[in-house]
């Protein structure tokens, strides 16, 4: 018997024939053709006891559960670490606001040059590498790239990033480790493993990253659909649900059950779709595309002098780079240092009015760090970006109060970034608990990644084909 279309039953599930009652297992001919029959009770109990029973089975399982609780784990030790290099940073600037003069440049050169000589892999946000891996056959280039000292120096080195000034996330890079553990878990399989078993738990290890760096288990899940694999093959999905929800509940037994951006108040008349909506929309997408653009410019090399310099002379170059971020931070006040949490939070649930260079200067920031060639994240700083973007329209608006905007701002700018609206507005929406804003988040990120699309090609992906070469 050939092989069988994709909505063929299996010869064993035969419907019965329309002329006879009797359930056997065999394939009949009558009523024009094969007919479908079905198993006998006792089978089914009997297959099912077999596959509870079975070894295999449950070593399997206890590899995934295994794998998820520890990229729980390890995404809350990479965001304690982190916020402790961040808090170092403000007691230095307490003591002079001249440190990132010193620290970022010479930071910045030395993480690049410690990235190229010893942790070849770990540069930029982590997501275009979980992508590249996730592809078919790419061999030994991938695994390369899912090695362990290359996420622990990913992580070591963000941090480092962070304590120097640079306006890097770690989400990305959670994702890439997520993935690495997931990996590295994956050779006690039973039988070591097939491809499509490996796969699944890298892809599944990416979402339980992201789900557990933002406390955001849908937003792991959709961001595994529309941006890891583009495809959702069934046996993947129950390994992803289960990754994703283990990691949370490890990173809520640790930290608490929290709102990533706390609890903001928006009015009912807020909630609804208005003509405030499509301009933040327009907005977010005409400068997520821009950045999107001009980081796939400068990665892939920068025209002229400036980019021979970035190609023979990487370490500096970064230290260039750098002192472009010690320069925005001074010129923003310090607004541009770190992830861009507290920035975010202070005008979503503190109303605190930022000045306007605020958005310009931390996507400016953003983009030099991830120039530079040093491990650095962008969801966070993105999501940042966005709240002050959507501050900016609202006070030219002449909103009463900007939250809403900021919301609308997050989600449309970093739908512009990465092109994957549905990420976008489930992350904002699950992020900020404002779910009674799901219609108008849906249009923003739709609206925005039109736009984008007509400024640049899709940034991660784009940037994963790098590592085919």
């Amino acid at each position: 018997m050939g092989a069988r279309g994709p909505l063929e039953w299996p010869s064993r599930l035969r419907k019965p024939c329309c002329t006879s009652h009797t359930v056997t297992t065999d394939v009949t001919e009558s009523c024009g053709g094969p007919q479908l029959t079905l198993l006998p009770t006792r089978d089914v109990v009997r297959n099912a006891g077999r596959a509870v029973l079975s070894i295999h089975h449950w070593r399997g399982r206890l590899v995934l559960w295994t794998a998820a609780v520890a990229v729980g784990l390890v995404a809350v030790a990479f965001a304690r670490l982190a916020d402790v290099a961040q808090l170092a940073l403000r007691r230095l600037l307490v003591v002079s606001p001249w440190w990132p003069w010193l620290l970022a440049p010479l930071g910045f050169g030395v993480i690049a040059w410690l990235t190229r000589r010893f942790f070849r892999g770990a540069e930029g946000s982590g997501i275009p590498q979980t992508i590249f891996v996730l592809q078919p056959e790419v061999g030994e280039k991938g695994l390369r790239l899912l090695k362990p000292h290359v996420v622990i120096g990913r992580m070591v080195l963000a941090c480092v990033g962070l304590l120097c000034g640079g306006s890097i996330g770690r989400e990305g890079p959670t994702v890439h480790v997520g993935a690495a553990i997931a990996n590295t878990f994956g050779r006690w399989m039973p039988h070591g493993g097939t491809s499509a078993q490996r796969r699944a738990l890298i892809l599944a290890g990416g979402a339980a990253g992201v789900a557990a760096a933002f406390n955001t288990p849908l937003a792991g899940i959709v961001f595994a659909i529309e941006e890891l694999s583009r495809s959702f093959e069934e046996r993947a999905s129950g390994a992803t649900l289960t990754a994703v929800v283990l990691a949370g509940v490890v990173a809520i037994a640790i930290l608490g059950d929290y709102t990533y951006f706390g609890q903001p108040t928006v009015s009912t008349a807020s909630q609804a779709v208005s003509p405030g909506t499509f301009v933040v929309a327009i907005a977010g997408g005409l400068a997520g595309g821009l950045f999107s653009r001009l980081t796939l410019v400068g990665v892939g090399g920068l025209p002229s002098i400036l980019g021979e310099f970035q190609r023979n002379r990487p370490a500096l170059f970064a230290a260039l780079c750098g002192l472009v971020v010690a320069v925005l931070g001074a010129v923003s006040g310090g607004l541009t240092y770190g992830t861009g949490y507290a920035e975010a939070r202070s005008i979503l649930e503190s109303n605190v009015h930022l000045p306007w260079i605020y958005a310009p200067a931390r996507a400016l920031a953003t983009l030099a760090a991830s120039l530079s060639g040093i491990p650095a994240g962008l969801l966070a700083p993105s999501l940042s970006v966005g709240a002050g973007l959507g501050q900016f329209v609202a006070d030219l608006s002449g909103q009463v109060t900007a939250v809403p905007f900021a919301i609308l701002g997050m989600c449309g700018y970093l739908a512009g970034v990465t092109q994957a609206p549905l990420t976008s507005f489930v992350i904002v929406m699950e992020m900020t608990s404002e779910h009674a804003m799901v219609l108008p988040l849906m249009i923003t990120a739709a609206v925005a990644t039109t736009i984008s699309k007509l400024l640049s090609a899709p940034l991660y992906r784009t940037l994963a084909q790098r590592y085919a070469g």
